[in-house]
């Protein structure tokens, strides 16, 4: 199945362009410093609930025994785990969201149903989240870098389409194969894609992000904080997009600040400049987990990724979109 990739490249291609900077539909995490590994991160647990007494930290209702529960298990301050259990519908995927279902601590044990409506949620989260995202895009981007996208949102709906049209296809001529005596009988298992519309206006649009404000010329948008406009950016058809974080730039999560990163190769900036000028516009897409991990030092994890963008764009010297 085809999704709109998080980050992306519209006709990016240029003789001259070394494989260093080559701009894929998908681009590697920065490779962790050697001796100190990544923080952990609450992991998450399915099981049957064995009695009444558990409540949902979301609703605070109480979840019956024998249902499914979800559960985040995180360091508590002695040998103990601490748990927080979930309905399934109440769950924080998005922030909680592991790899794939399969990998939830307990999934295997799962009845059948179960499992298929974990798998369900999943597939629900991704495709809110993409829609979110192509939305806001659409509504930062020009009309010409708009029809750009719009055609290859189209041409994905179309491949998805006959993707799910084809399954379908299958799984008729199968059951029609295994039950030829059942005339008739037709399979019915839509599939339930989750809409998300926004509306959009300038006055949602602000210089803070929740508790943290913002530099000069940055806006927030909902979860999304992007640069306005860089001076001398212009519209173009053409449009190349790189990740920041171990695509143009060497940074470490043991290091906090605006100048705590290095350019990944000393000609990042002369490539830049070439794609600028044969007509390029420059997008880079990156995202920051301790502006909303540190919710006591949000400011600063702002002000420490915001400002390794302007410090990159100053060095660089190419006018560059950032979101």
């Amino acid at each position: 199945m085809l999704r709109i990739p998080k980050i992306f490249a519209v006709n990016v291609r240029h003789p001259s362009f070394h494989p260093l900077l080559s701009v894929s539909v998908t681009v590697s995490p920065p490779p962790l410093p050697k001796g100190k590994p990544m923080a952990s991160r609450d992991s998450m647990v399915a099981e049957y609930a064995k009695s009444n007494r558990s409540s949902c930290k979301a609703c605070s209702e109480a979840i019956k025994a024998k249902t499914l529960r979800l559960g985040l298990v995180s360091k508590g301050d002695g040998p103990y785990n601490v748990v927080k259990w979930h309905h399934l519908h109440c769950f924080p995927l998005p922030s909680h969201s592991p790899s794939s279902p399969e990998t939830i601590n307990g999934f295997s044990t799962l009845k059948s149903s179960d499992q298929e409506a974990l798998k369900n949620l999943f597939a629900e989260n991704v495709k809110s989240e993409e829609k979110v995202r192509a939305q806001f895009l659409l509504s930062v981007m020009k009309s010409s870098d708009q029809e750009s996208l719009k055609k290859l949102f189209a041409e994905n709906d179309k491949s998805e389409e006959k993707v799910h049209k084809a399954k379908r296809d299958v799984q008729n001529e199968t059951q029609m194969s295994e039950e030829p005596n059942s005339k008739g009988m037709k399979l019915c298992t839509p599939d339930v894609i989750a809409m998300v519309n926004i509306n959009f206006s300038v006055s949602d649009v602000t210089s803070k992000y929740k508790d943290a404000t913002l530099l000069p010329k940055w806006k927030a948008f909902q979860t999304v904080i992007f640069l306005d406009r860089d001076d001398g950016l212009h519209d173009s058809t053409k449009i190349a997009a790189f990740d920041f974080d171990g695509c143009l730039a060497k940074t470490a999560l043991a290091r906090v600040g605006p100048n705590a990163w290095s350019l990944m190769h000393s000609s990042i900036p002369d490539r830049l400049q070439s794609l600028y000028n044969d007509g390029y516009k420059l997008v880079i897409f990156t995202n920051e987990s301790n502006i909303e991990r540190w919710k006591n030092k949000r400011q600063l994890a702002v002000d420490s990724k915001v400002g390794r963008l302007n410090n990159f764009i100053g060095k660089v010297k190419v006018p560059i979109q950032e979101i």
